[in-house]
């Protein structure tokens, strides 16, 4: 559920460098102090002064800048730094946990009060995103000559995304923290009574503000970009629509090809009626099944929990409190258990960050992308494989005796979870169809930023869109616009880090093949400690220490992110599974 992580508009009159921006001062140690008229001239020409300033704290602001600069080494000056930023990293765990609790077990009408609770806590955190002494302490940082001799790569990494988080929060204004928290918390609650009805109009009026939000935010916080190039940027770091349509485009024409084929050749073959859904697949039976696969796969349920939430998602404190959703159904139970793996997947990485550097910027994900790969790497790497349920139908049988009646077999299950077949539902999608689901939304979202679409207009749009890449359409808004909880987030620019992490997933799973042979015929034995072991080596206790996801790639996997080995992949499957 991320929103974009915004700040304040206001820079007080610092008496010191912002990445150069601000000149004509005198030194202090390592720093320059500027008087109060040279500062504001120079913020105005930037158009970052956007309101009054108190004397006050610019004057606080100065006596603590040359108490810091004279006095403080880079590894005290780097210290301080982790302290305030793991402060307000506390902060956000405290959010984290109410967001999980809002869509899990807080009662409907207590959503007002929770609206205003989370906007104190988000004015709360940023004031300390923006405090003076995060600003002075990282100016110390860049401008001591001794910076890469004395720190280590992470904690480089540390000083860079501090840099780059806090610049940003700068443009933001405690009063947009504020309306945001409130506004989001409405529209989630809103968003799940019009998605119950199925009625779009009862929750257009307040995307429209949300829209207006998201942009407002994009302007301030990343000035001269495009706005959807700048939502897009919140989630995969360097992303532009430009790039992704290149992406898509190509994609387009390669699985649009396989979808034909496909479809063409018609069903594999028939599946037993038990694999079909019905009473049979009780929903607490459900429930204790992907509760142990979740085991298996290596989830701690010393630190974490699985529950039930209307849209599946992973959230809670950090790495050792991850809690994570799903949601059942009699009639389509692929639905809880691939919804189970894939947040899992998600809560591996969680699981598995960091630790010397939690609450730190480098500890977290590099890109939603990135996070992305992990789930839907556990999802259809691992669960959606032969070898996965040679291994987990043993298990289907003891928890669904009539599956082992009808003597199911690993191969049935297999073929069963990997059918192509168009779908209304993105979650419920299968891999050939699935990037189609994310072009539909990367379109709409797109001509709602350039304001080539109206959100009046989004259930027509969705139909148009879903009969012209699919060849279906839905016939309630439910089973069309209404079904992401992303937009009722402020989350616009998500969508395409589902499909960036596929991509991204493939290429990982055939660097974790080469690496260990043997890995396949440990998921025939349950067996997932090597490849868990492995994917927190080369991914999760990394976090953020390169700067993008393509340099990560490149270490983990010897190359940047290429498309042709995630269409290759699904080929080479799907040939073989229809006999292409």
């Amino acid at each position: 559920q991320a929103c974009v992580a915004g700040s304040r508009t206001w820079r007080k009159m610092f008496g010191f460098v912002f990445g150069g921006v601000i000149s004509g001062g005198v030194k202090v140690g390592s720093c320059t102090v500027v008087s109060s008229r040279t500062v504001a001239r120079d913020l105005c020409k930037s158009n970052l002064l956007s309101r009054s300033i108190r004397s006050e704290n610019r004057v606080r602001t100065l006596h603590m800048m040359a108490e810091v600069a004279t006095s403080v080494s880079v590894r005290d000056a780097y210290d301080a730094l982790c302290k305030k930023l793991r402060h307000s990293a506390r902060l956000e765990q405290v959010m984290g946990l109410m967001g999980w609790d809002e869509q899990v077990l807080m009662p409907q009408g207590a959503a007002d009060a929770r609206g205003k609770m989370k906007a104190v806590l988000a004015v709360e955190k940023y004031e300390c995103d923006v405090s003076p002494e995060i600003g002075s302490l990282l100016n110390v940082l860049e401008n001591e000559s001794t910076l890469k001799q004395s720190l280590n790569e992470y904690e480089l990494a540390v000083v860079r995304d501090a840099r780059r988080n806090y610049d940003k929060s700068l443009c933001m204004t405690s009063e947009l923290k504020a309306y945001e928290a409130e506004l989001t918390s409405k529209a989630y609650q809103i968003w799940v009574s019009a998605r119950e009805k199925s009625d779009f109009n009862e929750f257009a009026p307040i995307l429209k503000e949300l829209l207006a939000h998201v942009k407002n935010v994009a302007s301030l916080t990343r000035p001269g970009m495009d706005q959807y190039d700048a939502v897009l940027d919140v989630f995969e770091r360097g992303m532009t629509a430009s790039r992704l349509t290149e992406i898509f485009d190509e994609l387009k024409v390669d699985l649009s090809q396989l979808l034909k084929d496909v479809m063409e050749k018609g069903s594999a073959q028939p599946f037993p009626d038990a694999l079909k859904g019905g009473d049979q697949w009780i929903i607490e039976k459900q429930e204790k099944f992907c509760q142990d696969i979740s085991r298996s796969l290596g989830f701690s349920f010393d630190k974490g929990r699985l529950d039930v939430s209307v849209h599946p998602f992973t959230g809670g404190s950090g790495p050792t409190d991850v809690r994570i959703t799903t949601r059942y159904s009699t009639e389509n139970w692929v639905e809880g258990i691939m919804g189970t793996i894939h947040e899992v997947g998600h809560a591996l990485y969680e699981q598995g960050r960091n630790s010397e550097y939690e609450g730190l910027p480098v500890s977290e994900p590099l890109s939603f992308g990135v996070h992305e790969s992990q789930s839907l790497l556990w999802e259809r790497c691992v669960g959606q494989s032969l070898e996965f349920w040679k291994h987990a139908t043993p298990l289907v049988h003891k928890y669904f005796p009539e599956l082992e009646k009808e003597n199911v077999t690993p191969e049935q299950m297999y073929r069963c979870l990997n059918q192509v077949k168009p779908s209304l539902i993105r979650v419920d999608a299968d891999e050939v169809t699935y990037p189609f689901h994310v072009m539909v939304r990367f379109e709409i979202e797109r001509g709602l930023f350039d304001g080539s679409i109206k959100v009046e207009d989004l259930p027509t749009i969705w139909r148009e869109k879903m009969k012209e890449y699919l060849g279906i359409e839905p016939e309630s808004d439910k089973d069309g616009v209404l079904q992401d909880v992303h937009w009722s987030g402020g989350a616009f620019g998500y969508f395409p880090s589902y499909t960036l992490g596929a991509m991204m997933a493939v290429q990982i799973f055939e660097a974790a093949c080469k690496e260990i042979p043997e890995l396949k015929d440990q998921m025939v034995q349950g067996d997932f400690i090597q490849l868990k072991a492995w994917l927190n080596s080369k991914i999760h206790r990394v976090g953020s220490l390169y700067p993008s996801p393509d340099e990560l790639l490149t270490h983990v996997t010897g190359q940047k992110l290429q498309p042709s080995i995630f269409v290759e992949y699904l080929r080479k499957k799907y040939s073989e599974i229809y006999a292409l």
